[in-house]
């Protein structure tokens, strides 16, 4: 099945004929689960943008937990599911119809639905909208057959976009490339941050984790957050191994001034702040920004957050430590945000580059003489890593790479670059449960 086109956004569901009666909640979790799956295809916000609005927010914590796990699902083996779809097709159908099926098809293969709770449930939430009301015959007999036959397992790259596998099998070469694509199929454990790194093991055992070398506890409990011990007393929060790798590297000091461009939703700032540095944040987004403030408040940690372009912020101070998390496509963050591969198009990597560059050279202009400056983005795509710090050395002369020893962060020798920057993959086989997609690079500037 090839890639759908964008679909209609969900108000175009409306009839104008009577309201269909309240979903039971078992297919309200579907129905939020369907608004995903439409959001992570139309790459207008995806799944983050989709969860901050009804239906997504009427649900119960438990039931927001189901729908997004099943939206993930569909996302994680996407290609498996078209292609198990399309052998059960005369023709496509309409792109709706399409979405209620692969939601289906990831209930019945990957889900451990029972089938007719899986068949039925989908034949409900097609006849609840007028695009897919006169196709419920369809969705019937399709699931019906694929509960029966199954499928084939396919191999890992049949669930990434085309292009995608193309590219990374030609920046990664083919057998890490597959064990990369790989890591799109699991659910990722969680991984905290300590305000405190010192009290791992305090919260290793009530929080079911293990102390990763870096600093992280990784957990493979689930449920909602909140009901987590420590989580009150802001002890933690939640921050893959791989993106707190980058304030490791860059190492503020107590007494230092740090600054913290592109900083929501915060995990970083946090970082900074619990280190003693003073540090300001400045992010775009005053929305982002308010789940950092409420971190803040619940870690009763301090930042100073500033809403402004990171680009064009007018601002004359200069600081010992500055970090850039630039805007990326995100390709690295896939086992958490599987919806990022399907969402990604070609053409966003060097409009990307370019945001990169002209922030880049803007961070530089606020570390003082003798500071340092670390770059990060969570992307697999090298046009968005290797390649932007190459090109920065060659337009900054006073700027000199630091060497980053992978040892020192509690990551595996092969994270380190030739240049002595980090390529974080996927693919480590350490720590157990593998980590996102980073790259990492520091520089110094000459005093």
């Amino acid at each position: 099945m090839s890639r759908p086109p964008k679909p209609r956004s969900p108000q175009s569901r409306s009839s104008g004929s009577a309201a269909p009666p309240p979903a039971s909640p078992e297919l309200a979790a579907r129905l939020a689960a369907l608004t995903l799956v439409e959001a992570g295809l139309d790459h207008r916000g995806g799944f983050d943008e989709a969860m901050a609005r009804p239906p997504f927010t009427d649900l119960t914590p438990r039931d927001r937990a189901w729908a997004r796990g099943l939206a993930a699902t569909a996302f994680r083996r996407l290609g498996s599911i078209d292609a198990a779809l399309a052998a059960r097709l005369e023709r496509p159908p309409p792109e709706p119809v399409t979405a209620v099926l692969r939601l289906g098809a990831a209930q019945l293969l990957f889900r451990d639905t029972p089938a007719f709770a899986a068949v039925a449930t989908s034949v409900d939430l097609a006849a609840r909208d007028r695009r897919t009301q006169p196709f419920k015959g369809l969705v019937n007999a399709v699931l019906r057959r694929l509960a029966r036959e199954g499928m084939p397992e396919a191999s890992p790259e049949a669930d990434l976009p085309p292009w995608l596998w193309a590219r990374w099998r030609a920046a990664y070469g083919e057998e890490t490339a597959r064990t990369v694509a790989a890591r799109l199929r699991e659910e990722p454990p969680t991984d905290l941050s300590l305000r405190d790194p010192s009290e791992a093991a305090r919260w290793a055992e009530p929080l079911e984790a293990e102390a990763l070398r870096g600093g992280s506890l990784r957990t493979w409990r689930r449920g909602e957050l909140s009901a987590w011990p420590g989580f009150e007393d802001g002890a933690w929060w939640v921050q893959d191994a791989a993106a707190a790798t980058p304030v490791r590297a860059l190492a503020p000091q107590p007494g230092e001034t740090a600054l913290d461009l592109c900083a929501a939703p915060g995990g970083k700032t946090l970082q900074i702040a619990a280190t003693g540095a003073a540090v300001v944040a400045v992010d775009r987004s005053a929305q982002r920004l308010r789940r950092l403030s409420e971190n803040l408040a619940r870690t009763g940690l301090a930042a100073e957050a500033v809403v402004a372009e990171a680009a064009e912020w007018d601002d004359r101070r200069s600081f010992d430590a500055v970090l850039l998390d630039a805007p990326c496509t995100a390709t690295g963050t896939f086992r958490r945000h599987p919806d990022v591969v399907w969402g990604a198009r070609p053409p966003e990597i060097a409009k990307l580059a370019a945001v990169q560059q002209r922030l880049l050279d803007s961070a530089a202009g606020w570390v003082r003489p003798g500071g340092r400056l670390v770059y990060c983005v969570c992307s697999l795509e090298p046009e968005e890593g290797e390649a932007q710090a190459a090109a920065f050395l060659q337009r900054r002369s006073d700027f000199a790479t630091r060497p980053i020893d992978p040892a020192e962060l509690g990551l595996p020798a092969e994270a380190r670059t030739p240049e002595g920057w980090l390529r974080l993959l996927p693919s480590f086989q350490e720590p157990a449960g593998g980590m996102d997609g980073f790259f990492v690079a520091r520089f110094d500037r000459a005093a």
